[in-house]
This record gives C-alpha cells, sequence and structure tokens, in this order.
C-alpha cells in the first residue's frame, strides 16, 4: 500500500468521531453546483454523509458511493433510509447515464484522476453536472491561522486539480462562507480525523494535541470560552459532462 492509498483508507477507524466532528455543507454552495431538486445525484467519497444528507435535504434522491466499510456503516446510522454502495470514483457500481449530478466533498483530492473522471462521466447523463466541494477553514481569522500553521508541520499540503480533461466542459468556481461551533474537545476531536493524523506516530500526535491545548487556553480569541465558531470556506467547482 502507497502512502496515499494508506492515507486514503485511515478514516474508518474512527468513522463515528468522523460522522460527528467533521463540518457539513451550505445548502447554497450544493445549490449553486447543481440547482435545485427534483434530480438524481451521487456523492462519491460520500464518507459519512455530511454532502449526502445536505443533497437529501434538498429534495435530491441521492446514491452515496464510498470504499470503507466502517465509514458506510456510520453514514447508514447517521442517515436512516439511506444506503451507501460499496465502490469509489475508479469504479463506481451504477449503470451508465444514471445520475443529473456526481458530487464530492472534500474528497475529490484522493481520486486517481486518470481513472476517475471518464467513470464519473459514464455515470453522468449528457449536460449531467459534476461539482466537487471543499470545506477549508477560514485563514482570515488569527486563531484559525495559527492552527493551520500547527497542523501543516504534519502534513503536505494538497491542490486540487482545476482540469477535469476533454469529456468535461471548462470549470466555474465559487466559495461561500460558513461556521460551525466548536469547543476545545471538539477541536481536538476534530484533528484526530485528519489522515495525517491518523498514520502519525504517537510522539507527533502528542504534539499536535498538546499545541492545539495550548492554543484554545492562551489564544485571546479562544481563552476561556466553552465554545466557539470555527469558520469555514467552501469552495466548489462545477462542470458539465460535454
Amino acid at each position: 500500500m502507497d502512502d496515499i492509498e494508506e492515507h486514503r483508507l485511515s478514516f474508518g477507524a474512527v468513522a463515528q468521531a468522523y460522522q460527528q466532528s467533521r463540518p457539513s455543507y451550505p445548502a447554497e454552495a450544493l445549490a449553486w453546483a447543481i440547482g435545485t431538486a427534483p434530480g438524481r445525484v451521487v456523492d462519491l467519497g460520500a464518507g459519512t454523509g455530511q454532502l449526502t444528507r445536505v443533497a437529501l435535504a434538498a429534495g435530491f434522491e441521492v446514491v452515496p458511493v464510498e470504499p470503507d466499510p466502517a465509514m458506510r456503516a456510520a453514514l447508514h446510522a447517521a442517515t436512516p433510509g439511506t444506503e451507501a454502495r460499496e465502490g469509489s470514483a475508479e469504479s463506481i457500481p451504477l449503470p451508465d447515464g444514471y445520475a443529473d449530478a456526481v458530487v464530492v466533498g472534500t474528497a475529490y483530492h484522493w481520486f486517481d484522476k486518470v481513472r476517475a473522471h471518464p467513470e464519473i462521466a459514464r455515470v453522468l447523463r449528457p449536460d449531467g453536472v459534476f461539482a466537487p466541494l471543499r470545506n477549508d477553514r477560514d485563514l482570515s481569522v488569527d486563531w484559525v491561522r495559527r492552527l493551520d500553521e500547527i497542523v501543516q508541520s504534519a502534513r503536505a499540503h494538497r491542490t486540487d486539480e482545476a482540469d477535469f480533461g476533454p469529456l468535461f466542459a471548462p470549470a466555474e468556481w465559487a466559495t461561500f462562507r460558513h461556521a460551525v461551533t466548536q469547543t476545545p474537545q471538539g477541536l481536538l476531536d476534530l484533528i484526530a480525523t485528519r489522515s495525517w493524523y491518523l498514520v502519525a506516530t504517537e510522539d507527533v500526535r502528542q504534539r499536535l494535541r498538546d499545541q492545539v491545548t495550548d492554543l484554545c487556553a492562551t489564544h485571546p480569541d479562544l481563552a476561556g470560552r466553552e465554545s466557539f465558531a470555527l469558520p469555514y470556506v467552501t469552495t466548489v467547482c462545477r462542470t458539465v459532462r460535454r
């Protein structure tokens, strides 16, 4: 197993914490990407269903696809009546032209693009939408920027590609801001669901926990507070199958 695959398949061990800690997505971000219901949506790399539930609440028919059995189980528990299919972006267990839209929530960076793009195009109807969404912490806020400085030391920065190849039209982009109520312990739980934390040595994990705890105790925006807003920027990319 190579390093990327190890990271990609590391989340199942903390599926319940992932479900509780990871942020959702703004409904307006999904609407910008794929419009309004009705429609049939495939959520690739669905994880524990954060984006699946946004699409369901908007009235779409949603089929989540997720390779990790523990993550699928957590999605089932949190989303009654919705069953995730076993599969991946490179091997989607659905017929040709099945979907009006394929969405991805903060998982596109794990895809093997050479294999995934033709497979995504295959399951989309003509003029169907492919829309990767990504949640990132809002680095315009001082304490969030300091948090990012702490965790950057433990991971390699990844950037998502904008070129989806000849099967798709040129992409459009938009950003949406939102926030999640967080606590010092919740922030530690969130950090502990990141792939770079899950594959790190225990001494690296302890150092990160200590630094995050110190940040919560000493930063003027956080010290003494039981809860606080953790701001995010959701970046949405939208392209159409030719």
